[in-house]
């Protein structure tokens, strides 16, 4: 008898599973949004430099009306490359010459220009005050929103840390877990509950901590030797898969969070843009699921991947005029990234043993979080070109997609319950395959 037989006997897929999962989307259906926050709260509207003659309230009451609003900006403001005010400089005198051109555009670099020193006026259409409007976080200021949501992504940085630890006193564990920490007595109370809420009361008198304990003896003995945090590096074969998923996740989370917190580069409407971001990401975990279990988890995240990496340096390149097929894009590398990180984490707890899971999830989840991080603050990039933090965020996938052959295929295998498991796979790989040989040479 293994496990999985003891969890068929309190109810594979009950209630009580049931309720966890319902719990567990709860709880990020509240705390997710608050990442995506700033794309409202932090969005940038348009925006021009103050000008006296313009917006002064005194000039405006006392004016003749001769000039209109356009002709005063046509004076103020100068054109920048695709013929739109400019954001970050005006005049430093009215020019008034320009209003005899009739259509003709001279050179603007020949004028004499200066920066916002009077502040800016922005567009309230979309947002009536957001962070950027109150503290004037444009031109020369920006780089102090992707400093912003940084140190967001740095709190979770942090608190995943430190609350990972508190986790493992306020939550429940798994009776799995239980097991192999030498936790016996406690997992057999979690066993029972979980039969008792899945209305299978009378298999407290079959299931005892004897059976418990002759089902799971291997992962009894391998919980007598735990090995210390210094062991995941030690063997050659573990400390591969732990490098290879630290590297996977950590560049599947830039272009995911790069796009996920710069909506508002993608698309003019915020609400729609976002809106498409939400939507998709439901049939795109369904979309992986099919994926794992018909083409294997190697193959599915190396396709999620390069879909993810084309989609986004395709977007990059795309004019901005051309807004739907922008957002199109932008929606699916959304969807294939969702997808990839499903994947991702799918394959990484199927290669990492029971024993040191929970260890090696949370270094893996720490190399994550620190993704997460560099994500907008890749943004700071833009003063050098507007394309190159968008470059960043399609190279890392395809990076990210070419070590995946790195890591073992393992659908329709066994879970590795003791780093001696990970190790064996490795020499028992060797061992076909030089009897592979052999084999070949003695054809011959």
């Amino acid at each position: 008898m293994a496990f999985q037989d003891l969890l068929d006997q309190v109810g594979g897929l009950g209630r009580f599973q049931i309720l966890q999962i319902v719990c567990l989307c709860i709880s990020s259906i509240i705390v997710f949004p608050h990442v995506l926050l700033e794309n409202f709260t932090a969005a940038v509207p348009g925006h021009r430099c103050w000008v006296h003659i313009l917006d002064n309230d005194t000039v405006s009451a006392n004016g003749t009306g001769i000039l209109s609003q356009d002709t005063l900006l046509r004076i103020s403001i100068p054109l920048d490359s695709n013929l739109r005010p400019e954001n970050c400089r005006r005049f430093l005198h009215p020019q008034w010459q320009l209003l005899h051109l009739n259509g003709t555009f001279p050179n603007m670099s020949e004028l004499d220009t200066e920066p916002c020193v009077n502040g800016w006026v922005y567009d309230q259409s979309s947002f009536s005050s957001t962070t950027v409007t109150e503290w004037d976080l444009v031109c020369e200021f920006q780089s102090l929103i992707s400093v912003s949501k940084f140190l967001v992504m740095a709190g979770m940085l942090v608190g995943g840390i430190i609350y990972g630890h508190l986790s493992d006193r306020w939550l429940a564990e798994s009776a799995r877990w239980l097991i192999i920490t030498n936790k016996p007595e406690e997992a057999l109370n979690k066993l029972r509950k979980a039969a008792h809420r899945n209305g299978r009361k009378n298999v407290a008198d079959t299931l005892t901590l004897e059976v418990l304990k002759s089902a799971m003896q291997e992962e009894l003995e391998a919980a007598q030797n735990k090995p210390p945090v210094c062991d995941l590096f030690r063997t050659p074969n573990l400390r591969k898969r732990i490098c290879v998923l630290s590297f996977m996740r950590f560049t599947t989370l830039i272009p995911y969070f790069g796009l996920n917190l710069h909506v508002q580069h993608l698309g003019k409407n915020v609400f729609l843009s976002q809106g498409l971001f939400g939507v998709v990401t439901l049939p795109s975990n369904y979309v992986a699921l099919l994926a794992l279990n018909h083409l294997g988890r190697r193959v599915s995240q190396m396709l999620f991947l390069f879909l993810l990496g084309i989609s986004i340096l395709t977007t990059t390149f795309v004019p901005e005029e051309m807004q739907t097929l922008r957002v199109a894009l932008a929606t699916l590398g959304v969807g294939v990234c969702s997808a990839a990180i499903t994947s991702s984490a799918t394959h990484g707890n199927e290669l990492i043993p029971t024993v040191v899971r929970a260890l090696v999830l949370g270094v893996i989840g720490i190399a994550a979080n620190i993704g997460s991080a560099v994500a907008p603050l890749l943004m700071i990039l833009t003063v050098y070109s507007s394309h190159l933090p968008w470059i960043i965020y399609g190279v890392c996938p395809i990076l990210s997609a070419l070590v995946v052959r790195l890591l073992p295929e393992t659908r329709n295998q066994p879970l590795p319950d003791s780093i001696q498991d990970v190790e064996n796979e490795r020499k028992g790989w060797r061992k076909a395959k030089q009897e592979v040989i052999s084999m070949k040479v003695t054809t011959f």
